[in-house]
């Protein structure tokens, strides 16, 4: 591995090259350019919020309901289209690997990076609006975000170099990772907290204790949940029918880094040992 990042290197300047293009191409001829990297989780906010502080009770106790939905939305809207992106470079790109030598792991690396620049950018706009223009206190638990936000990085970076070596092989991937991403939408406490399921009584009829932990301690939950904690103040706990806002669960994101870390690890190992028979698919 310590050679292949080596030729990583070695072709940096591809790669930003990569990077740029696929920054550029996503804002050619366009009048808004970045703005239209925003505006469809702006958009999502906007709908979400108004179908949900009509149609149910939680949303209507939170004044800043939209800004717990914005700051899950970012995150998510990074993973999803970072790896949908990612799930189709190598075919996109399949004349030239065949034609001219080059690691190939820098075609969805270039993907997952130039999703990142949007990422960073998207929370650049948040801060903009939630302590510039309203005004909110930073909290002091804002210096966990360069850790939640690498952490991300590798997460997806990882995700993205397994399904992009993989729907080489067998296209039915990108179909099944878009239907899974779109379901993750609902799964993952997007649309609601992580205390709505953490105090459901119903919680028992979907695997009990055990269910309960895999869901709150998967990765993509702990980001999440993450961002909430450290960015924005706790709900009023009559949102909870009187119960308290859980706290930051610092040993969760600490093992969500590791689980991460190891994620990118395994994704580019599995990449690269089958980096050499993508000529060769049928």
């Amino acid at each position: 591995m310590r050679h292949e990042l080596a030729e990583v290197w070695k072709f940096r300047g591809l790669l930003w090259q990569l990077v740029r293009r696929d920054i550029k191409v996503r804002y050619k001829n366009s009048r808004l350019g970045f703005l239209w990297s925003i505006a469809p989780p702006l958009m999502q906010v906007a709908v979400i919020t108004f179908a949900f502080k009509h149609a149910t009770d939680f949303a209507s106790k939170i004044p800043s309901y939209s800004a717990f939905l914005l700051v899950a939305i970012i995150p998510w809207t990074y993973l999803q289209v970072a790896v949908l992106d990612s799930s189709q470079s190598i075919l996109l790109m399949y004349g030239v690997i065949k034609k001219v030598y080059l690691p190939r792991e820098i075609i969805p690396l270039s993907n997952a990076i130039s999703n990142f620049f949007h990422f960073l950018m998207s929370w650049a706009v948040f801060g903009v609006y939630w302590w510039g223009i309203r005004g909110e206190p930073i909290l002091v638990t804002t210096l966990w975000m360069p850790y939640l936000i690498l952490v991300q990085f590798m997460l997806v970076t990882g995700i993205s170099l397994f399904v992009a070596c993989l729907n080489v092989f067998y296209e039915d991937v990108k179909y099944i990772v878009n239907i899974i991403l779109s379901l993750g939408l609902f799964v993952f406490p997007i649309m609601y907290l992580i205390e709505q399921v953490f105090y459901s009584d119903k919680i028992d009829k979907f695997g009990g204790n055990v269910g309960l932990d895999l869901y709150m301690h998967n990765p993509v939950t702990e980001l999440i949940n993450g961002y909430r904690k450290v960015l924005l103040e706790a709900p009023h706990p009559s949102a909870f029918n009187g119960t308290e806002s859980l706290p930051l669960n610092v040993p969760g994101l600490l093992t969500t880094g590791v689980i991460s870390f190891l994620v990118l690890v395994c994704g580019y190992a599995y990449f690269n040992s089958r980096k050499w028979q993508f000529v060769e698919r049928p």
